[in-house]
């Protein structure tokens, strides 16, 4: 096996960014059955939640393999969060936010990206009427011009395809001529004109997306995306480069969540509509250009399939825990008490929460919410304006927020029930975690929570803080009632989401896809896959 390539940088490659916090082998030097490459964005290793865990359950649970782990990250400056297991080979820190020096001779892009950007950004104009052929194409526009800026990336600062007054033109242009067709408001779809500050703003958030194709390809026998999005162009350089075949998992829906984005404008502006499509583009690309979609529940697959996905090449993957680390719970707390454990985030919506949990102080009032997690940074708003909340519904005391606690399973074992409000979720860890302790879970019915809860709690709509009051006190009450909807979802989780169901179908599809992973003939044959999108 050989290590990591490393590509001729030129002007336009950029370092490889390995982190010197975790060891840098080389993997021909490790003796393993595969090379896998992992790449995530926002989480492994530099952040908790349960994308990171999914990760250090992927590596930890295939010994035999080794990982280089690409974290897609905002600055390179974050500090590891999770200590290395000893299959992990080296970490790549690609940061996407970076401040990147321009080169001081900088000549023009080549004329096939000039004109790759060009068919793209007309298909991006082009009215949104989704279907197959418009889908299909979209994608094709797209993945020509990723490989365009792939090729050239080596030799060429490929950001004055977009950052430069040319780049500019070319966008305005393409608008102008959508717009010719009397076809203005289904190209912005009620966003309005397109202003140069739109198509600025629009122009660098692609360029920044864009910058994985810049970045030296990594030889891996099979690359493990852990999400869609720019974690997706990572991948590609690789399958171009040597054929590796490409798996993706979503957690969330990255398209869907780019929606929701969206509709909390009450005015989307014309470059953030063009922005959306962006990644509408990006995700059909990503649908078509992988070897196996993983999806972690059948509400993602549904969302995989409207993206154009092939449905032969769909596996739903659930998430697994060990049920040991979770053990049933002994008793139950003296204080009637809900519990939430996740990270302090608007897509968890603890704000109905802590609505609900007010309605249910009037029903039950010596009842408590415990709130257990991390805030991240970026989060530190919207937890002070949870905090504000707490105190303008008189709760002071009552709902607390206990941090990060050392042990997850002593916070579920510290209700009588769990309760999740998210506007959106993929397969959340801490419900199936929750349900293995035995505890009874009121959930939002987003994502793939009803298919973890099953007969295991009360699903309610997200945003309704009655319904979510209404399950609680019903809970809180009913003793009965807890204990059988606790022992049902145990069974559940002993039944379909343990950590070995979970680690033996990763296995079986990587060995589906890398048959023999010393075979001179198979990586022939992967090189002649690779050729063009």
């Amino acid at each position: 096996m050989t290590s990591p390539v490393r590509v001729n940088r030129g002007q336009g490659r950029s370092d490889q960014g390995i982190d010197p916090h975790y060891v840098d082998l080389d993997p021909a030097e490790v003796d393993r059955s595969l090379r896998v490459l992992l790449v995530a964005e926002g989480t492994y290793p530099y952040h908790t939640g349960g994308v990171s865990l999914w990760c250090d359950q992927i590596i930890r649970g295939m010994p035999q393999n080794s990982f280089t782990v690409v974290a897609l990250t905002v600055d390179g400056t974050e500090p590891p969060a999770w200590p290395a297991p000893d299959n992990l080979t080296r970490v790549v820190n690609l940061p996407m936010w970076a401040v990147l020096p321009w080169p001081a001779r900088r000549p023009g892009p080549p004329r096939s990206l000039v004109e790759a950007h060009e068919n793209f950004l007309r298909a991006l104009m082009r009215p949104p009427q989704q279907g197959p052929e418009q889908d299909r194409q979209l994608a094709e526009t797209f993945l020509i011009m990723a490989r365009t800026i792939f090729d050239h990336a080596e030799i060429d600062d490929v950001r004055a395809t977009f950052i430069s007054n040319e780049g500019l033109d070319r966008m305005m242009r393409a608008w102008q001529e959508a717009n010719a067709d009397d076809q203005a408001d289904d190209v912005a779809g009620g966003g309005g004109t397109l202003t140069l500050y739109d198509a600025f703003t629009a122009a660098d958030l692609m360029e920044h997306a864009l910058r994985p194709l810049s970045r030296p390809p990594i030889d891996a026998d099979v690359c493990h995306l852990a999400m869609c999005g720019p974690c997706v162009l990572v991948g590609l350089t690789s399958k171009w480069a040597y054929g590796t075949p490409l798996v993706m998992s979503e957690h969330g829906v990255y398209l869907r969540e780019r929606y929701m984005e969206i509709l909390r404008e009450p005015h989307p502006s014309a470059g953030q509509l063009l922005m959306l499509r962006f990644c509408r583009a990006l995700t059909v690309a990503a649908y078509q250009a992988v070897d196996v979609l993983a999806p972690h529940s059948q509400y993602n697959r549904r969302w995989q399939l409207y993206g154009g996905a092939d449905p032969a090449r769909i596996r739903t993957m659930y998430n697994g825990i060990n049920p040991a680390d979770y053990p049933l719970a002994q008793g139950e707390p003296d204080v009637p008490t809900i519990v939430f454990v996740g990270r302090i985030d608007p897509l968890k919506d603890l704000h109905t929460l802590i609505r609900a949990f007010a309605l249910v102080r009037r029903e039950v009032p010596e009842a408590r919410l415990r709130m257990f997690g991390p805030i991240p940074r970026e989060n530190k708003n919207y937890h002070a304006s949870c905090v504000a909340l707490v105190e303008e519904l008189g709760l002071t005391g009552a709902a607390v927020f206990e941090g990060r606690v050392p042990r997850q399973v002593d916070a579920y074992q510290a209700g009588h029930l769990t309760a999740l409000t998210s506007v959106s979720e993929g397969f959340p860890y801490t419900v199936v975690e929750s349900m293995s302790t035995g505890r009874p879970q009121v959930c939002t019915n987003v994502g793939g929570v009803s298919e973890a809860v099953g007969e295991g709690g009360i699903l309610v709509p997200p945003g309704d803080h009655s319904a979510v009051a209404e399950a609680c006190v019903r809970l809180l009450r009913d003793g009965a009632l807890r204990q059988r909807l606790g022992g049902a979802a145990r069974a559940r989780v002993l039944e379909k989401f343990t950590l070995s169901q979970w680690n033996d179908g990763y296995r079986r599809m990587y060995d589906d896809l890398v048959p023999d992973p010393r075979s001179d003939t198979r990586r022939i044959a992967d090189r002649e896959r690779a050729a063009i999108p």
